[in-house]
C-alpha cells in the first residue's frame, strides 16, 4: 500500500512538471511512437483484428494484422483485398478514443511540430497544421512503384474503397464499414483493381519504410526542411522534447536525437510518456519527466489540473 501510494504520489509530480513544462515552453517538438496511436486504440490484434479480418485468420491462421501483412499470398488479388482492409481501418476510419484531439488541445497555441514514425495519418486527422508534420516512416495513404523506378507517391483513398466495396463492405459517411445482411466477404479483388505503376507497368507497393526502395517523395523532403528549419529557429531557447509512446525499434529517428538536443541545452526539456518503457539518460535525468504511464490517461490528468 506504501508503495502504491509513492508510485502515485510521484505520478502526480510529474504530470504536474509536465503541464508545467507546456505551460513555460517557447516550442514544443513532439515525437510520436506506435505507443501513442495504440494508446488510441489502434491496437493491432485481438477483437479489433477479429472484427475485420477473421476469414484470413481462419483460413491462413496468423492472429494479428502485421503477421497478415507479411504474408506471401498467391495472387496481388488476395494480397490487395488483405491490404485494403488493412489500409482503411488504419488510415481512413478514425481511432476509437480521441488522444490525437487531447493532445492538439495541450499544444495547439505553443509553437510546435511533430515528428512521428506513425504511417496512419492520426495527427493529420485530428487537427494539427500539415505544415508542422513529419512523417518519416511513410503513410498507409500512399502508393508507390515497387522498384521504384522513379520518386513519386500517389494518394490511394479511391482505389482503396473501390476494392472494399469490391469485397462486399459498404463504406458510410463517416467513413465507418458496414457488412449488409447475408454478405460473405470476399477474399480477393478484381484483377483490374490491382494497382500497378502509371510509368513502368510494376505493381505498386505501399509507401513505407522496410529497405531501400522507400520513395522520399517531394513532400516528404519538404517536411523534412521544415522540420529542420523548426530545430534551428528555437536552438538555444526554451523548448520541450515530448515522446509519446517511442520504443527502440528505430531509437535513432526520434529518441535518440531527443537525448541528444536536451543534452545540448541547459534550457531544454526532455519529456517521455511511455506505459513500461519511459526512461533517460543520466546525463540529461535533471532535465527529465519521466512518466510510465498510459499516454491517454495522462494527457486527461493533465486537462484536469
Amino acid at each position: 500500500m506504501i508503495n502504491l501510494k509513492r508510485k502515485e504520489t510521484a505520478l502526480v509530480s510529474a504530470v504536474n512538471q509536465l503541464k508545467e513544462a507546456i505551460e513555460q515552453a517557447d516550442s514544443i517538438v513532439i515525437g510520436a511512437g506506435a505507443g501513442l496511436s495504440t494508446s488510441a486504440g489502434f491496437v493491432y490484434n485481438g477483437e479489433r483484428f477479429r472484427k475485420y479480418f477473421s476469414d484470413f485468420e481462419a483460413k491462413y491462421g496468423f492472429h494479428d494484422m502485421y503477421s497478415g501483412g507479411f504474408y506471401p499470398y498467391d495472387t496481388l488479388e488476395e494480397h490487395w483485398a488483405y491490404w485494403s482492409r488493412y489500409i482503411y481501418v488504419n488510415r481512413y476510419v478514425d481511432a476509437p478514443k480521441p488522444v490525437y484531439q487531447e493532445l492538439l488541445s495541450l499544444v495547439k497555441d505553443k509553437d510546435y511540430f511533430v515528428l512521428t514514425t506513425n504511417v496512419d495519418h492520426c495527427f493529420q486527422k485530428a487537427g494539427f497544421d500539415r505544415k508542422r508534420l513529419f512523417y518519416t516512416q511513410g503513410d498507409y495513404g500512399l502508393f508507390q512503384c515497387s522498384t521504384p523506378c522513379h520518386y513519386k507517391t500517389y494518394d490511394n483513398e479511391e482505389i482503396v474503397c473501390q476494392m472494399m466495396e469490391a469485397q462486399g463492405y459498404t463504406i458510410k459517411e463517416d467513413c465507418e464499414l458496414e457488412l449488409p445482411d447475408n454478405v460473405t466477404l470476399k477474399m480477393t479483388i478484381p484483377s483490374e483493381l490491382v494497382p500497378h505503376c502509371p510509368v513502368c507497368g510494376k505493381p505498386m507497393t505501399m509507401n513505407l519504410r522496410s529497405d531501400d526502395t522507400f520513395v522520399e517523395d517531394e513532400g516528404w523532403h519538404r517536411a523534412a526542411e521544415r522540420y529542420s528549419l523548426f530545430l534551428r529557429r528555437h536552438e538555444g531557447m526554451q523548448t520541450l522534447f515530448l515522446e509519446l509512446g517511442v520504443g527502440y525499434n528505430t531509437p535513432g529517428i526520434i529518441k535518440y536525437p531527443f537525448w541528444q538536443m536536451t543534452a545540448k541545452n541547459p534550457k531544454a526539456t526532455y519529456a517521455c510518456i511511455n506505459k513500461g518503457e519511459s526512461m533517460c539518460p543520466q546525463e540529461i535525468r535533471k532535465q527529465s519527466i519521466c512518466i510510465d504511464d498510459d499516454i491517454a490517461q495522462v494527457l486527461c490528468k493533465i486537462k484536469e489540473l
